[in-house]
């Protein structure tokens, strides 16, 4: 089957095949997302401030460092949870059509990016200006 696509005129949108392609993509990085996020959890509430063992010196290190440890783990398991819902987000745009297209300027985010961080919402060129005018 010849291409009959024009290779001067600017692709608007991508076609089914690769959609189907971020689509299995995305849902196997949910995946994996989605098993970090329970390790997280899981570290999370199982980590005890139990020092009954330590001699009463080290105690208070020992639980600082805990709490630290803890409160970290609790921070990860929250931008865990940030990334499988911009993931979901980005499930939502392929079955709507509106998947790779910018949300600042209307064009085709480039697929590499999108292979990169396929919950990717706007070109590297339009996020870059959107900090600059922060």
């Amino acid at each position: 089957m010849e291409n009959t696509q024009d290779p001067n005129v600017e692709k608007t949108r991508y076609s089914a095949e690769e959609l189907q392609e971020f689509k299995t993509l995305i849902l196997e990085k949910i995946a994996k997302a989605e098993k970090d996020l329970a390790m997280l959890q899981q570290a999370v509430a199982g980590s005890e401030n139990d020092v009954s063992d330590t001699a009463p010196t080290f105690k208070t290190l020992e639980e600082g460092s805990n709490v630290l440890l803890k409160e970290e783990n609790q921070k990860l398991a929250v931008r865990q949870q940030k990334f499988i819902r911009d993931l979901r987000a980005a499930l939502i745009r392929i079955e709507n059509g509106t998947y790779g297209i910018c949300q600042a300027t209307g064009k085709l985010i480039p697929k590499e990016r999108l292979m990169i961080v396929p919950h990717a919402t706007m070109t590297v060129e339009a996020k870059e200006a959107s900090k600059r005018r922060k």
